[in-house]
């Protein structure tokens, strides 16, 4: 849920680094996702907590802050249009080198294979991970950041609904109402933007 608050980050790091004042919309549309995000997470209700909170809110937050610079920099290295996929895959190579160093520093690199574990991570790697990083990326100069960050909210929401249908979770009240006001947010934020959008007559 922490990592949810990119929302709130990407918003005020692009209005004050970027110029981008969010509309009136995106402003109304953060508190709603932020909301329907928590909802999402199971943070409100009994059992929402692990052994150590304190500790997973760090990390939460270190997501977050890991999240939006991510957002925006991947943004601003896109806005070469011909040429979404090289700002990914720098990215990715950066990315698998860190965790390569970091695994070797810890001890915890292993870089032998095993089936299917490996197997259903490339599977990972290049369905949701290549394809739905590359739409990001393609996406992300043509809209303003605070917009694009609410939009990925999406995810959440999508977890949820995937693990209805494939992994028959049950998820409560609260986290189904999330969801409603997730996609409720993205709406308000996304409706005047496509209105704009259409050619005039």
């Amino acid at each position: 849920m922490l990592a949810n608050l990119q929302v709130v980050l990407v918003a005020v790091a692009a209005w004050l680094l970027l110029g981008e004042r969010p509309t009136a919309r995106v402003a109304l549309a953060v508190p709603l996702v932020f909301a329907g995000a928590v909802l999402i997470s199971g943070a409100v209700g009994s059992g929402a907590y692990g052994s150590d909170p304190a500790r997973g809110a760090v990390y939460g937050v270190l997501a977050a802050l890991a999240y939006s610079g991510f957002i925006l920099v991947l943004r601003e290295m896109g806005r070469d249009l011909r040429r979404p996929a090289g700002p990914l895959f720098a990215a990715t190579l950066m990315a698998t080198l860190a965790a390569g160093i970091a695994g070797a520093l810890l001890g915890d690199l292993d870089l032998a294979p095993s089936w299917p574990a490996h197997g259903w991570l490339v599977t990972l790697a290049l369905t949701s991970q290549v394809i739905g990083w590359l739409l990001i990326a393609i996406a992300l100069p043509r809209l303003p950041a605070s917009l694009t960050s609410i939009v990925l909210t999406v995810q959440p929401v999508g977890s949820v609904l995937l693990g209805i249908l494939l992994l028959g979770e049950d998820p409560s009240a609260l986290q189904l109402a999330g969801v409603a006001i997730v996609v409720a947010a993205i709406i308000v934020a996304t409706t005047r933007a496509a209105r704009r959008a259409l050619p005039a007559a």
